[in-house]
């Protein structure tokens, strides 16, 4: 099979910063636009239902990102193998891996449609959801959850083309899918009065169209990573090598969502306002980590593909060259959070509570971004080279670990709600130390020995 230089990229040669900055801004302007229509269905909630629907929707993140967030760490190790094997020119087994990561997620799609829709009141009980939003929150995820298999599909498909430097085309069908959830959300809620019945129903529906127009690329392109129907299945080898690299990632994304369903829970304790606040700051936040998303994403496909062709030396100025850019951008954006909080809470909901609650997240929260910008880069490269264990164990004993302890212990020394607010902040500060550390080990030592991958 042929490659397409137009339509992918080879990030194993040409200068770095127009390779990083060009893989990253499509990645950017695709994430702002999935984020944003899950901050549209908060804005309209919250300005047109009330602050309990809003507080509905953010009690129901974390649930959603325990179950999905396994399958999409699968994925995300999938598309390193892929990277790997494009940079070496293995177009065979990078074939075989394309149809063996969309098998697995149209099987992992049809089990989250039924674990979600019969775990939901379960885990909602456990985070002990105010009685005013449970019911609410209750109906948002199980009908979120019949679109599973849609989101699945998608994100898988859209990781093969960033897997081979295409990182555009999956911009494309975002910008289409998120502009029909911002008119099917006024539709639905504003025009038929369905509330937050109608947000969920508005993005099970914008999901369906991003992955239906991904999946026609593939069927149609002839490049490397064409999907042909009649080789859907699961290849032994291939299946180990994804299993093997996404795994990791996986049960740190599923543990780490989980372990935030029990921060919720104490969070609960201050009631619906704070909730509330908590959603507010939640999606903004969102907003704020999508550009070291995107570079993170882009060094794991340039440490990939480099791994591939046997380029350390490139690997290693590429994530110092990443690290400064999300500097730049972490510098400006705590300046705008610590000046302007309640300007951007205020998008969301105008309730004096929710407004100083929300502020108040954002403030504590903002000095600490500096943290995250060695996190988002380092794990990228790192598993870029095929080590996603480190990362895995740093941010399992940051984010669920130090973080049920911290959370446990100082509730029980003090009833005042600001301990609450430094727990994440002070989670993304041991997670940067650690990770930075495990990537000095790492590149320095010899099992970073470039041997072809999948040897």
């Amino acid at each position: 099979m042929r490659v397409d230089k137009q339509v992918t990229l080879d990030m194993t040669q040409g200068a770095i910063v127009p390779l990083i900055v060009r893989f990253s801004l499509p990645l950017l302007a695709g994430n702002i636009f999935q984020q944003l229509y899950n901050a549209v269905d908060c804005i309209i909630v919250g300005n047109y239902v009330g602050k309990e629907a809003l507080a509905a929707i953010g009690s129901t993140g974390f649930i959603i990102n325990a179950l999905i967030g396994f399958f999409l760490g699968l994925s995300a190790g999938g598309a390193v193998v892929i990277s790997q094997y494009f940079g070496a020119k293995d177009m065979d087994k990078l074939h075989r891996t394309v149809h063996t990561m969309v098998a697995g997620s149209i099987l992992a799609g049809i089990f989250l449609i039924i674990s979600g829709y019969f775990l939901s009141p379960v885990t909602l009980r456990l985070m002990s959801t105010p009685d005013d939003v449970f019911e609410m929150a209750d109906s948002y995820l199980k009908i979120y959850f019949t679109g599973s298999l849609f989101q699945l599909l998608y994100n898988v498909a859209a990781s093969i083309l960033r897997a081979v430097g295409d990182s555009k085309s999956p911009v494309y069908f975002l910008i289409i899918s998120s502009l029909i959830n911002v008119v099917l959300d006024f539709v639905f809620v504003l025009g038929f009065g369905m509330g937050i019945e109608g947000a969920a129903y508005a993005t099970v529906i914008s999901q369906f169209v991003a992955m239906v127009l991904v999946l026609v690329v593939m069927l149609r392109t002839k490049e490397c990573y064409r999907l042909s129907l009649g080789k859907l299945r699961l290849d032994g080898q291939c299946l180990r090598r994804v299993l093997r690299q996404g795994l990791p990632g996986g049960i740190q994304m599923s543990i780490t969502a989980f372990s935030n369903v029990f921060v919720t829970g104490y969070i609960n304790r201050f009631g619906s306002s704070f909730l509330a606040g908590w959603a507010c700051f939640g999606k903004i936040d969102q907003f704020s980590f999508l550009p070291l998303q995107s570079v993170s994403l882009a060094v794991t496909t340039f440490a990939g593909q480099n791994y591939g062709a046997g380029k350390m030396d490139r690997i290693k100025k590429g994530s110092a060259i990443s690290l400064l850019m999300s500097f730049a951008f972490s510098s400006l954006l705590i300046l705008v959070f610590e000046f302007f909080p309640h300007t951007l809470v205020s998008l969301f909901n105008r309730d004096e509570e929710v407004l100083r609650y929300g502020s108040l997240f954002m403030r504590y929260g903002a000095p600490f971004y500096i943290f995250r910008c060695f996190t988002m880069v380092f794990a990228g490269c790192l598993r870029g080279l095929g080590n996603a264990l480190a990362p895995t164990v740093v941010m399992l004993s940051s984010f669920v670990v130090f973080r049920q302890i911290y959370l446990f212990v100082i509730t029980r020394l003090t009833a005042s709600y600001v301990p609450i607010l430094l727990a994440y902040p002070v989670g993304w500060g041991m997670c940067g130390v650690l990770i930075t550390i495990a990537y000095l080990v790492y590149t320095r030592s010899s099992k970073v020995g470039l041997r072809p991958p999948g040897r």
